[in-house]
């Protein structure tokens, strides 16, 4: 019989509360989880070949319209082939997480998701494609999803492909923490992650391959529930598994098909090394006003020394050396509240800002008020404006449902915030599959009934459809101007967020700008 608990029971053993559920989690299809596509290990890829790329060439298109910047650095050259990696970051953002690291690392990964990604419509036939592992969290289990035995022997075949995927030289991402939340800092961290890398190194131990090795993450983006945010995506120097740490007891149990845990003092060992290096790579901030104040800080000191922060990436960094120098900061996990006059001056001048949606990007060269509007970039504003209206017919026809659908999922879930661009992401995605060659039938169809009208109107020649190469040019031509479409409503999305800024900075409130000053003025 599957376990149930109250409300009031819903704890860990730790004390913690249990994530909230969402309605898609809670409901879990053992047999269909259960027959899942296992991924192959002797292809480039671990699912579908075909399926594989078409998705991720769709991921990479549909990226680069949802981010406005996107960047990446690593401590050390990435890899495509060699020993596996097994990447670990922190979770605030869904499923534009995992998303950030498979599109930045060059290695083909092998998949672990929650179990309802796997069965829900349409996106559960990708991930079968793409040999998506299911896996069943403690939340799900504790609350009746599942019996017990149902999800030891779901997740142990889904942790020992991964472990598989991995020891054969792929890639994958697990997060520590377990559940996409929405603090700023990173909670208690899960031993999954540690002890799937050491199923993995058994495992290439015992076909003489090179053991994987751990990559800790940092996941950035500036408002992770904005579209046209930001995204950093920053690789740390790996943490390498020594064969001391894998005993000869589970390369013999693995060689023969079978399995023995790994001792519980490396696996905690590997986890506390990690946990003394990715939570530096968050803002790692008792809270999102704390975050605001520190990167305040840091745009006020490079304006100081006269090295604006232009990049999102600068600003990462310049605000990590700010929190890690702060005077009498207790480096803890999770961290505790900064503190002092300087503290809540930041604080309070990065809430007023906020309130108004700016940030440090808005003070001027000086730091002690707000600048005036760039002229120098309206030229190129306006022609991208311009653009988008000229091609206003084909974005209202080819992403009007998607965008509708996305902004009404995203803000409706009840998955909370840190799902809303994933709603929004995956309505872009497969808005395009399935509606645009629908859109683009009905452009043909629309042009080819009245090719006479449209040549009088333009002084055409009345053949001007047969000499454009015929109706079945004409479909196919409608795709990448429908992908132009989408990029001109991202530059016309930017020109209007830089213009209201333009006009929030211009009309603040006089008694607003006059404390903000005072506050920037003490803080330089």
């Amino acid at each position: 019989m599957a376990t149930i608990v109250t409300e009031e029971e819903e704890m860990t053993h730790n004390g913690e509360a249990l994530p909230i559920l969402s309605a898609s989690a809670k409901n879990m299809q053992i047999d269909k989880l259960l027959a899942a596509p296992l991924p192959t290990y002797t292809s480039s890829v671990p699912g579908s070949y075909l399926w594989t790329n078409v998705a991720f060439w769709m991921c990479r298109r549909v990226s680069s319209v949802q981010f406005r910047t996107v960047s990446t650095t690593s401590k050390t050259q990435l890899q495509r082939d060699g020993a596996g990696a097994m990447c670990c970051g922190w979770h605030t953002n869904g499923l534009m997480d995992p998303l950030g690291i498979f599109l930045q690392h060059p290695k083909e990964f092998v998949v672990g998701a929650r179990h309802d990604l796997v069965t829900r419509p349409l996106l559960g036939w990708w991930t079968r494609r793409l040999a998506v592992q299911p896996v069943v969290r403690k939340a799900e289990l504790l609350r009746g999803g599942c019996t017990e035995e149902e999800a030891q022997h779901l997740n142990g075949r889904s942790l020992l492909a991964l472990a598989n995927g991995i020891a054969h030289g792929f890639g994958c991402v697990l997060f520590p923490e377990g559940t996409s939340h929405d603090k700023s800092h990173m909670i208690r961290f899960r031993t999954g992650p540690i002890r799937t890398v050491l199923a993995a190194a058994a495992l290439a131990k015992a076909n003489d391959l090179p053991l994987p090795h751990l990559v800790p993450v940092g996941l950035h983006f500036r408002r992770r529930e904005h579209f046209r945010t930001d995204q950093y995506v920053e690789f740390g120097e790996p943490i390498v598994l020594e064969d001391s740490m894998v005993s000869e007891a589970m390369v013999d149990a693995v060689r023969e098909g079978g399995w023995v845990e790994p001792s519980s003092e490396t696996v905690h060992e590997i986890r506390d090394r990690l946990q003394t290096i990715l939570p530096d790579m968050t803002p790692n901030a008792a809270t999102w006003k704390e975050h605001r104040a520190v990167h305040l800080v840091a745009h006020l000191n490079a304006r100081t020394n006269g090295t604006p922060l232009d990049t999102w990436q600068k600003e990462v960094h310049a605000a990590r050396t700010v929190r890690d120098t702060w005077p009498e900061r207790n480096a803890s996990f999770p961290p505790e509240p900064l503190s002092g006059e300087r503290y809540e001056n930041a604080s309070e001048a990065a809430e007023i800002l906020e309130r108004h949606g700016l940030d440090g990007r808005d003070l001027n060269q000086s730091g002690r008020g707000l600048r005036r509007a760039n002229l120098l970039r309206a030229p190129l504003a306006l022609a991208q404006t311009l653009l988008f209206l000229a091609l206003l017919p084909l974005s209202v026809s080819s992403l009007g449902l998607q965008i509708a659908l996305g902004r009404l999922l995203g803000d409706s879930t009840d998955e909370g915030l840190d799902a809303r661009t994933s709603y929004q992401f995956l309505a872009a995605f497969f808005g395009s599959l399935l509606v645009w060659p629908i859109v683009a039938l009905l452009w043909t169809v629309t042009l080819w009934l009245n090719q006479a009208s449209i040549a009088d109107m333009f002084s055409l020649s009345s053949t001007w459809l047969a000499d454009a190469g015929g109706p079945f040019v004409v479909y196919f031509l409608c795709f990448p101007l429908f992908w132009a479409s989408g990029k001109t409503f991202a530059w016309a999305w930017d020109a209007w967020v830089d213009t209201r800024k333009a006009w929030k900075r211009r009309f603040l409130n006089r008694e607003e700008r006059t404390r903000l000053q005072t506050l920037l003025r003490e803080l330089v």
